[in-house]
């Protein structure tokens, strides 16, 4: 007769292989009248977990997971993800471990795969970007008891291990240098704003331009993608009170902002200064070369993945403050021309 499997169990009681391993586990993941379902079944029709499976599941996986909930169309042209995950990868590396990486359509199915991975023992932690304010994924990790590191913060990473920079004074920064070039209309085109990430720039842009007395700035947000960074760039420049400087929340944006003003006869940065953020080999490739905010973003991903493993371990969860983005001044910016 044919051994019984976790597969037959599944089926037996009607859910997926990793609630049966939830269960069998004595995992967080499903009710307890489930659990004890699951286990009266297993019962029943003789399913034996065999001294290889057990050893199997107390080894590690040997990977990590990073599920990604982002239209892969934008992960293709964003720099930064790509520069982030060459830090892991490095890392991970030198210690024979693997990333795994998925890209999700919504926060919903971000939890559905980890609990996945961590039902199959297929990641022995997770790194978690694009903190969203009130973020769900947050307690569903908690309640999996699956080790994490956030890359995102200050706050709203409830117990969980985070690594994060400190953007308000990155966008404070380069407000008071805008300020001190003659700039008394300044414009943001943010990025998604139910990230925290993009909350923190946005209060930030707020206070410095209130106590510089810039009455005009104004922030609208986009999606990180050149086409939308382009159509807002032109909305800013076609009205009344055209900005004469305009911070993106990435360089593609930025990009594309340049190429807009250009289009529409301005000249940058006579007419127009330009800042991106997260310098990187596209803003010093175009002309003029843009201002921008930077930071060593392999080695970001690189410390990431060092703290997720040290979690691993069983250390304690830390938050630990990296390298603030420090702004690099290039020809995208200039005092604004008299009109």
């Amino acid at each position: 007769m044919k051994r019984p499997t976790i597969a037959d169990v599944a089926q037996r009681a009607g859910v997926s292989k990793g609630a049966v391993s939830y269960a069998l586990n004595g995992q967080p993941g499903v009710s307890e009248a489930t659990r004890q379902r699951i286990l009266a079944i297993a019962t029943e029709i003789g399913f034996s977990r065999s001294s290889a499976a057990r050893a199997l599941s107390a080894a590690t996986a040997g990977a990590i997971g990073l599920a990604l909930c982002r239209p892969a169309r934008t992960l293709g042209v964003e720099p930064f993800f790509m520069a982030l995950i060459s830090g892991v990868e490095a890392e991970l590396s030198a210690r024979s471990y693997a990333l795994t990486l998925q890209v999700v359509a919504d926060p919903d199915a971000e939890i559905a795969v980890y609990r996945r991975w961590w039902g199959e023992r297929r990641v022995d932690g997770v790194l978690v970007c694009d903190l969203r304010t009130d973020d769900r994924r947050i307690p569903a990790l908690e309640q999996l008891q699956l080790p994490a590191v956030v890359i995102g913060g200050p706050g709203g990473t409830g117990e969980l291990a985070s690594l994060w920079s400190d953007d308000a004074a990155a966008l404070t920064e380069t407000v008071e240098y805008l300020a001190a070039l003659g700039h008394r209309r300044i414009a943001r085109v943010a990025g998604l704003p139910d990230l925290r990430h993009t909350e923190i720039r946005t209060d930030a842009f707020a206070a410095v331009c209130q106590r510089l007395g810039l009455v005009d700035a104004v922030t609208v947000w986009s999606d990180y993608t050149g086409e939308e960074g382009g159509r807002a760039t032109r909305r800013l420049l076609s009205s009344a009170g055209r900005p004469t400087a305009v911070i993106y929340d990435n360089d593609v944006m930025a990009i594309a902002g340049l190429s807009v003003a250009q289009e529409m006869g301005l000249t940058v940065p006579g007419d127009l200064s330009i800042v991106a953020w997260d310098d990187s080999p596209l803003c010093r490739l175009v002309h003029p070369p843009l201002t921008a905010l930077g930071r060593d973003i392999p080695a970001y991903g690189a410390h990431a993945a060092r703290q997720l493993l040290a979690v691993v371990a069983g250390q304690p969860a830390g938050r630990v403050q990296d390298e603030t983005p420090h702004l690099t001044p290039r020809g995208s910016t200039a005092p604004p021309r008299v009109r």
